[in-house]
């Protein structure tokens, strides 16, 4: 993938990442919330800042010591 296509996957990781947030946070005021959905959110928005952190990285050149 070159620069401008990791920047756009980049992009599209932290939108879904903010959506998995505001979901959990609604799905958590629920009078009766379901923790196995939301444990199940929380590990998918966990996958999700991963990869971001790995794209993040991989946009970083290289510096020799």
């Amino acid at each position: 993938m070159n620069a401008s296509e990791v920047r756009e996957k980049l992009e599209q990781l932290c939108r879904e990442h903010r959506d998995l947030d505001t979901l959990i946070h609604e799905k958590s005021a629920l009078a009766q919330p379901n923790e196995l959905e939301i444990q199940r959110l929380k590990k998918r928005k966990l996958h999700l800042k991963d990869q971001i952190s790995s794209l993040e990285t991989s946009l970083v050149p290289d510096i020799p010591a």
